[in-house]
């Protein structure tokens, strides 16, 4: 992850202005400068974001580490699979070598395996969460995430409005999760394919696909 702190003192790259008030060329940042506010930065790594600095990680850092997981829940798999999000994100990560559990409360079987009616059922629980229900579920799900210490949730998001909720990404975040709102696991490695890059290539430019999170 890259934090982004904001500095004390005058940026580098910030013009000074002259007595008589016509820009000059700013000179080298000092090394006292430059020690300062590279221990903020190192600080930083050891504060939350009730303290003013600001994280940022970009989507391609927040996948590598989404997918780093081994045991990923997908809410909203359907047991009419054609055409579903989450029931190909599902079976993309089960072609995949994941541990992937399907979560449906009106389903006991999906995709030939078990389904569980929420997180909290699944036997051993999980590291990670893809929503792929309507957005309006996707706040209760970030919830029942935070309860059961679930860091790592990715909203599905592809043309449409996906799972993306603007209320749900800001409840998890505030909750110390890492919330990726927008895209598809299916987009990046190791899970990706190439129709699915070209997607996230045109999804970026429409932003769909988030750049930073």
């Amino acid at each position: 992850m890259r934090r982004i702190v904001r500095p004390r003192g005058r940026p580098m790259n910030a013009t000074a202005p002259a007595p008589c008030g016509f820009p000059v060329r700013p000179s080298a940042p000092s090394t006292t400068w430059r020690r300062r506010n590279r221990a903020i930065v190192q600080e930083a790594d050891q504060l939350d974001t009730g303290r003013g600095e600001v994280f940022v990680q970009t989507i391609k850092e927040a996948s590598t580490e989404f997918l780093a997981s081994k045991r990923i829940a997908v809410t909203g798999v359907s047991r009419t699979p054609k055409a579903h999000a989450g029931n190909a994100v599902y079976q993309r990560l089960r072609q995949r070598g994941y541990e992937v559990f399907a979560v449906n409360p009106n389903a006991k079987e999906v995709e030939g395996d078990p389904s569980y009616p929420s997180l909290s059922a699944i036997p051993g629980g999980v590291e990670a969460v893809v929503i792929a229900t309507r957005p309006e579920v996707s706040e209760e799900t970030m919830r029942e995430c935070a309860e059961l210490g679930i860091q790592r949730v990715w909203m599905h998001r592809g043309p449409g409005a996906g799972s993306v909720s603007t209320d749900a990404t800001r409840y998890g975040r505030e909750h110390g999760i890492t919330v990726i709102d927008g895209g598809c696991p299916c987009m990046f490695d190791p899970t990706a394919d190439a129709g699915h890059k070209l997607m996230r290539f045109a999804l970026t430019l429409t932003g769909s696909v988030p750049r930073r999170i």
